[in-house]
C-alpha cells in the first residue's frame, strides 16, 4: 500500500506504519477464488463475499450449502445457484483479529509506532455471560472468533479496573483485583491466559463486566478496507500482478488474453454488511487508479451499523446490541442514503458523501429483517436523526425489510436464554431474488421494485411501546415494549478526526431514536415484505425475543433471535387458551384453501421480483406436501 497515495489517506495511523524498501506498507492474508474451469462459460461477473469473522457464509446463504470455510465438494456448493449462473466467487482476509484454526481466513497488518516508540493507551473490554444460565468462571476478552489486545502489564492486573453492572447505563461496582486474574479455566484447571479473564466468584448471567486496562502496539486496522478494495480491483481490472503472475480471471482469444469480468458485486451479511457500509462511508470502493471496484453492493442485516474497522486499537467484531456492546463505535452517523436533491445530501447524515464527491455511486440494495429494527437500529437508515420524519433514498439505492425474520436461521426451536420459541422465516429465497435484482439493475439497466420498508407517513413505523399496545394478547407472549436506541457517545476530541479514543469508557450524551414495524391483528409486521410464511401464516412471527428471567437482564432482548407463536388448530382450542387470533380451521377450512393462499402470495411476490421462479415452485410444493392440519414439526421445523 502506498502510504502517500490520496486514496489511502483515510487509513488511521498509516503514517506511523513501517515501510519496506520500496517505501510501501505491507499487509498480507488469505484469499479463495472459485471460478468456472472453462472461463468462456462464466457470466463475466465477479461476486466478492465479505468474510464474517473469517467465515465464508456466501455459499451457505445463497446456495443452501453445507457450511464450510474450505469448500471443496459438491455438498459445499449446495443447490449450485451461483455456479449455475456462472459467477466467479472471491473471498479474502480483511479483519486482523480473526483467531487461527477452522480454515478461517487470516489477515496480517503491521503495528503503528510513534517515531519508533511503542504506542500505549487505555482500552476497554466488555464481557457478558449472555448465552448461558449458569455462572462461568472464565471468559475471553472478545467474542466471535476474535482476538483482542492483551493487557500491556500482563500478568499483573494491579493497574487495571474490573467493574460489574446490571444494565448498559447502570451503576458500576468495582470488583476487587484479588478476585480476578488474566487466566482461563480449561479441563477444571486455571491456566494463565493474556486474552481471558478468570473471576473467582464467576460471571453471572446477564450482568455486564467491563475491564478498563492499558494496551499497546495498535494494529493498523484500516488496512483491511484498502486490502479488500485492492483484491477486488486486481481480479476485476488487471491482467497480471507486478511479478508477472497472470490474473486467473482471463479469457483467451487466439494468442491474446483479456479481462473476463465486466461487473463486480460485493455481498455481506451482518458484520460483513457493516463492512460494506463502512467502505462506502469512507470511499474505499474507489481504487488508487480512481476506478470503482464494485458496481453493485448487497448489504444485508447490517442494521444502522458500520464498525470498528478503522480507528486506533479497533476490534472488528464488536457492535452495539440491546444489552451489550453499547459503547462500540458502529451505530453512528451517517446513516442515510440521501437523494442528490435532498437539502442534506452530502452532509453529516449522508452515507454516500464520499461516493458523491468521487462521482462514483454503485447500485446498492440494503435489506434488513424484523429483528434488526429491534436490536440493530435499522430504522435509522431511512429516518432523520431526530426520528421525526422519513428520509429520502438515493435513486441508486433500494431498501427492503423482511417482516418477522430473525437475524439468521436458528439451529433449534429454542435458545436457552430466549423467552419464546424462535422465528424461522426462510430468508434464502429473498437473498437469491435480490442478487438477481441487483445484477439485472447493474448489467441491463432493469430498475428494481421501489423500496419497501416501514414508514412514518403511512403509520407502519411506530415506537416499540406503541407496538406493544397493538399486539394481540397471545398466550405466553411477553412483549418488551422497548428496543435498542444506540447511545450517542463522546469518545474524546480526537476520535472523529484522528481515530484516537481518549474517553474510556466513552461518555453517553444521548440516544438515537429508533422505531419498529407496526402490526396487523395477528401481530405480524407491516410495512415491508412478507414472505409466504408470513403472508399466508400458520402463526405470528416477530423480530423480538426477550431474555428469560433466569438468564438475567429479563428487560433486555436477545441479540439475534425473533419469536414465533403458532395458531391454534381449532376454534375450540384457541378459545380454551384465550387466544384472540383465528385458528387454522377458521382461516383455512381445508388444506386446499391454505395451498390456494400460499399460491396467491407466492405468485404475487414472483411478479414483484421478490422471488425467483425456482424458489416459488419450491415454496408451493412444500405447502402441498403438508399434512392438514399440519403437525408442529411441519409448521416449525425444530419443534420438539
Amino acid at each position: 500500500m502506498d502510504p502517500n497515495h490520496p486514496a489511502n489517506h483515510g487509513i488511521v495511523d498509516l503514517k506511523l506504519a513501517p515501510r519496506n524498501d520500496r517505501g510501501m506498507v505491507e499487509s498480507h492474508g488469505d484469499f479463495l477464488l472459485i471460478k468456472p474451469v472453462d472461463m468462456s462459460k462464466a457470466n463475466r461477473r465477479l461476486l466478492y463475499g465479505v468474510n464474517n469473522r473469517g467465515n465464508l457464509y456466501m455459499l451457505r446463504n445463497l446456495n443452501d450449502a453445507m457450511g464450510s470455510n474450505d469448500p471443496q465438494s459438491l455438498e459445499h456448493c449446495g443447490n449450485g445457484f451461483l455456479m449455475r449462473r456462472g459467477y466467479c466467487l472471491l473471498w479474502s482476509g480483511w479483519n486482523w483479529d480473526v483467531i487461527e484454526g477452522g480454515d478461517l481466513l487470516q489477515f496480517w497488518v503491521p503495528v503503528a509506532k510513534d517515531r519508533g516508540r511503542t504506542i500505549r493507551q487505555k482500552s476497554f473490554a466488555e464481557m457478558v455471560n449472555g448465552s448461558r444460565l449458569n455462572v462461568l468462571h472464565s471468559m475471553p476478552l472478545a467474542w466471535g472468533n476474535s482476538r483482542c489486545y492483551a493487557s500491556a502489564d500482563y500478568p499483573d492486573n494491579a493497574g487495571d479496573v474490573l467493574t460489574v453492572r446490571e444494565s448498559p447505563e447502570g451503576k458500576r461496582s468495582v470488583v476487587p483485583n484479588k478476585k480476578w486474574r488474566y487466566a482461563s479455566m480449561r479441563d477444571g484447571a486455571i491456566h494463565p491466559d493474556s486474552l481471558s479473564l478468570y473471576l473467582e466468584d464467576g460471571f453471572e448471567p446477564g450482568k455486564i463486566y467491563e475491564l478498563i486496562y492499558e494496551v499497546e502496539n495498535p494494529r493498523i486496522v484500516g488496512l483491511g478496507l484498502a486490502a479488500a478494495r485492492d483484491v477486488i480491483s486486481f481480479f476485476k481490472y488487471e491482467l497480471e500482478d507486478r511479478t508477472g503472475t497472470p490474473n486467473p480471471l482471463l479469457l483467451e482469444s487466439g494468442n491474446t488474453k483479456g479481462r473476463a469480468i465486466d461487473y463486480s458485486y460485493v455481498f455481506g451479511i451482518s458484520q460483513s454488511g457493516r463492512f460494506i457500509a463502512h467502505t462506502l462511508y469512507q470511499g474505499f470502493h474507489v481504487d488508487e487508479k480512481s476506478r470503482m471496484v464494485f458496481d453493485g453492493a448487497r448489504i444485508h442485516v447490517a442494521g444502522g451499523g458500520k464498525g470498528g474497522f478503522n480507528f486506533r486499537f479497533a476490534q472488528t467484531t464488536h457492535h452495539p446490541s440491546d444489552l451489550e456492546g453499547n459503547y462500540m463505535p458502529a451505530d453512528h452517523p451517517p446513516f442515510n442514503y440521501l437523494p442528490d436533491d435532498d437539502s442534506g445530501s452530502g452532509g453529516p447524515n449522508d452515507l454516500l458523501t464520499a461516493a458523491k464527491k468521487s462521482g462514483m455511486i454503485p447500485k446498492i440494495i440494503v435489506t434488513n429483517h424484523g429483528l434488526e429494527y429491534w436490536t440493530r437500529s435499522a430504522s435509522l437508515i431511512h429516518t432523520n436523526l431526530n426520528g421525526t420524519e422519513d428520509a429520502g433514498v438515493h435513486e441508486n439505492v433500494r431498501i427492503f425489510m423482511l417482516n418477522g425474520a430473525p437475524h439468521g436461521s436458528p439451529w433449534n426451536r429454542r435458545h436457552r436464554v430466549a423467552e419464546h420459541q424462535l422465528s424461522t422465516v426462510d430468508i434464502a429465497p429473498f437473498l437469491r431474488s435480490t442478487l438477481v435484482m441487483l445484477d439485472e439493475w447493474v448489467s441491463r439497466g432493469v430498475e428494481p421494485p421501489d423500496s419497501r420498508y416501514p414508514r412514518f407517513c403511512d403509520g407502519t413505523l411506530i415506537t416499540a411501546e406503541a407496538q406493544k399496545s397493538r399486539m394481540p394478547e397471545i398466550p405466553g407472549l411477553r412483549h418488551p415494549g422497548r428496543n435498542l436506541m444506540p447511545p450517542i457517545c463522546d469518545y474524546g476530541p480526537d476520535f472523529w478526526t484522528e481515530g484516537i479514543m481518549t474517553k474510556i469508557p466513552p461518555v453517553v450524551i444521548g440516544h438515537y431514536p429508533t422505531f419498529v414495524p407496526a402490526v396487523d391483528k395477528d401481530g405480524n409486521g407491516l410495512g415491508g415484505i412478507r414472505m409466504p410464511a408470513v403472508a399466508a401464516p400458520l402463526g405470528t412471527y416477530q423480530g423480538f425475543n426477550p431474555r428469560k428471567k433466569e438468564a438475567g437482564a429479563p428487560d433486555y432482548l436477545t441479540r439475534f433471535y425473533g419469536s414465533f407463536w403458532p395458531f391454534a388448530a381449532t376454534r375450540q382450542e384457541r378459545e380454551q387458551h384465550g387466544d384472540p387470533r383465528l385458528s387454522l380451521e377458521e382461516r383455512y377450512p381445508t388444506k386446499e384453501a391454505y395451498v390456494e393462499s400460499v399460491v396467491f402470495e407466492t405468485n404475487r411476490l414472483l411478479q414483484e421480483k421478490m422471488l425467483i421462479e425456482e424458489d416459488a415452485i419450491r415454496i408451493i410444493d412444500t405447502a402441498k406436501r403438508l399434512n392438514w392440519p399440519p403437525t408442529m414439526l411441519e409448521v416449525w421445523p425444530f419443534w420438539e
